[in-house]
């Protein structure tokens, strides 16, 4: 099942794969076979939109390093199925060789980021170039200009942007230009549902893609945590135990009861809740195994009832 983003034209898979675990260390995708294996499944299974960041992997850059080794041995053909993402600007975390470069947001600084993307991925195009995190220090209208200038060679098919307020996301729309940006990407899961109040109303306005990362909440909504345990190498019960100690199971418990009541598992309802939100293209959901990518792939093919829907919503309102 595909979507069209936003204004692009382009059509995704309406299950995307993130790959922010890429070079993550600890994880089965660390290294090169493992990040092999999963983007090979996800191209195997239909999953055509994948999900980066300069700054994903130990150290950063290693994802982008990492997938473009991947594409390059799944070949052109697959290359071109899928629709490559990647993001640059994060405020908050710099990337090595990034000195002098300026403000992120800036012509110089996005020039340099593009290319230095491109060679990591190993390709002559990025489908959908995101810029990470908003830049006070720079007018969006430059930055929209810059990436007007790549889009026109060639170098970025389409552009958006990610973790934006509400107001930023209308003053970027307002900006005149040939392209403008097509997406949007934020925090979105039945337990963190903040972007319902202003920004999810501003992308339907700017008739943006809008594609939720961190939908299964860490893994909460995966169904494999219950009762505030987990598999003893799951990500929260290694990383993160105070979000265990937080959770609410009676509901969560509740909510496996009405998944099942629908027939479906608890990933299955997640997912299909999320798909069922107006303004959501696709879902971004990181992997580690091919078993996982089959599992996310097959959720995004089906349907919830509006009467689900509204009962999971009323449950996590």
């Amino acid at each position: 099942m595909t979507r069209t983003l936003g204004t692009s034209g382009i059509e995704v898979s309406t299950i995307g794969l993130g790959c922010n675990n890429f070079g993550r260390k600890g994880t089965r995708t660390e290294d090169q076979s493992g990040t092999d294996a999963v983007i090979h499944a996800a191209i195997d299974h239909g999953i055509t939109l994948l999900d980066t960041a300069d700054i994903y992997g130990n150290p950063a850059t290693t994802s982008e390093t990492l997938m473009g080794v991947a594409l390059a041995k799944a070949g052109s053909a697959a290359r071109d199925r899928v629709v490559l993402a990647t993001k640059w600007g994060h405020s908050g975390l710099p990337v090595e060789g990034t000195e002098g470069w300026g403000a992120k947001g800036a012509r110089p600084y996005i020039r340099n980021a593009v290319e230095a993307s491109l060679r990591r991925l190993q390709t002559d195009r990025i489908d959908l170039y995101q810029l990470h995190t908003p830049d006070p220090q720079t007018p969006i209208e430059e930055t929209v200009r810059a990436l007007d200038e790549l889009v026109a060679e060639g170098k970025v098919r389409a552009y958006g942007h990610s973790n934006l307020s509400a107001a930023q996301i209308r003053e970027a729309a307002a900006v005149e230009s040939p392209n403008g940006f097509v997406s949007a990407q934020d925090e979105y899961s039945l337990i963190e549902r903040g972007v319902e109040r202003d920004v999810l109303p501003a992308v339907l306005e700017a008739r943006l893609g809008f594609l939720p990362y961190f939908p299964l909440a860490n893994g909460l909504l995966s169904g494999k945590y219950s009762g505030g345990t987990g598999p003893a190498d799951a990500r929260l019960t290694a990383l993160k135990p105070q979000l265990l100690a937080e959770t609410d199971w009676a509901r969560l418990e509740e909510y496996d009861r009405v998944a099942r009541d629908a027939g479906r598992t608890m990933l299955q309802a997640t997912f299909q809740w999320l798909l069922a939100q107006r303004a959501v293209t696709s879902v971004i959901a990181g992997a580690t195994s091919p078993e996982q990518v089959a599992q996310n792939a097959a959720a995004g093919r089906g349907e919830l009832d509006a009467a689900t829907v509204e009962e999971i919503s009323a449950l996590f309102a």
